[in-house]
């Protein structure tokens, strides 16, 4: 990081306290690391990766007095539930984009995971129907995360042809029904509640907290950002970059598996044909939240602020019933403008 000081400029800063009056050669060295600081929270860099804060607490503030339903317990809780599935994606997408990868099978993912849970349940019961299909969302994700790293092909490319033939196991198993489920402990896991609360908003947050410590305090954590901001100088810093992005492609196969089955326990159905929407739902959400595009940079908390805020948009719209064009419009311009700022962000460094 460079400084605006001088050699000359730090001599007059020992040759003079600190507390002299304004207007001295002291007074205004002091106050340049203020200037400082000041320039940088108005950087670009700091506008994108702080600019959903402030778009979070100016939607909740305009909403809090545009409806008074807004604030009701019920109405948080509606729209905490109703992010479940592109919250998990997107926490464990978050690691991903920074990792350097990309995932746009995670709908299709989805989709078979409550499949597989919704036909193993009559053979193996609830417990373990619900735990194949996470793991089928597993082994889709490290699948991925081999073919794009030891098959070196390109992530895009391989996850959207991947994404293609999940779907098409998918129906090949349903053969294009839905796969209903009769046995009631099948739709617990989706529905129940604990203090007012459904299980699957403890799940998304939880697993999203989890994603969060893992990428802040872990050797992991370092290891994908390490992997993201500079492949070629993490591998020759001994990380195993490889390794540490076919976890992150198995983490999003599970974070999709998981909101899978979750989906299927609540409606007590395996459906092929959900979950078309979510791969661009979590892209969106993550990269409204301040995580680079390009990996090497983002945050698990801001991504969960970018989910939050995309929900609530949708919540708003609903609340004060706009025509839900203008929602998909808004939420456009959105992740054009969090684009736009990490491209600034990447031409000035």
């Amino acid at each position: 990081m460079t400084t605006d000081d001088s050699p000359s400029e730090s001599r007059l800063l020992t040759a003079h306290p600190v507390g002299d009056r304004p207007g001295t050669a002291a007074h205004g060295v002091a106050a340049r690391p203020v200037a400082s600081v000041l320039r940088r929270f108005a950087s670009v860099e700091s506008a994108r990766d702080y600019g959903i804060v402030f778009a979070f607490a100016g939607l909740f503030l305009y909403l809090t007095f545009a409806s008074p339903v807004f604030l009701s317990g019920a109405n948080f809780r509606n729209v905490l539930f109703q992010s479940t599935a592109i919250g998990l994606i997107a926490a464990a997408g978050t690691l991903l984009l920074i990792s350097g990868g990309f995932d746009l099978s995670v709908g299709s993912t989805f989709a078979l995971s409550g499949v597989v849970a919704a036909k193993a349940v009559a053979d193996f019961g609830t417990p373990t129907a619900l735990l194949l299909g996470v793991l089928a969302g597993l082994a889709i994700g490290i699948i991925n995360g081999l073919l794009t790293t030891v098959g070196r092909i390109n992530p895009l490319v391989t996850t959207l042809a991947s994404s293609i033939v999940i779907g098409g196991v998918a129906l090949v198993l349903t053969n294009g029904k839905l796969i209903g489920v009769t046995n009631p402990a099948f739709a617990t896991l989706g529905t129940a509640r604990f203090l007012g609360v459904q299980y699957q908003t403890y799940i998304w947050l939880g697993f999203a907290l989890v994603c969060g410590l893992v990428l802040t305090f872990t050797s992991f954590g370092r290891y994908v950002f390490a992997a993201g901001g500079n492949a070629e100088a993490a591998r020759l810093s001994g990380i195993r970059v490889n390794v540490v992005r076919t976890a992150t492609y198995g983490l999003s196969g599970l974070a999709a598996g998981i909101a899978g089955v979750l989906a299927a326990s609540q409606v007590s159905t395996g459906q092929a044909d959900v979950g078309a929407a979510l791969p661009l739902a979590a892209v969106a959400a993550i990269v409204v939240g301040g995580t680079s595009i390009w990996g090497g940079e983002g945050a698990v908390w801001r991504t969960v602020l970018g989910v939050l805020l995309i929900a609530m948009i949708g919540n708003g719209f609903t609340l004060l019933q706009v025509d839900p064009t203008y929602q998909q419009i808004l939420q456009g311009l959105i992740i054009l403008a969090a684009v736009g700022l990490d491209a600034g962000v990447r031409r000035k460094t």
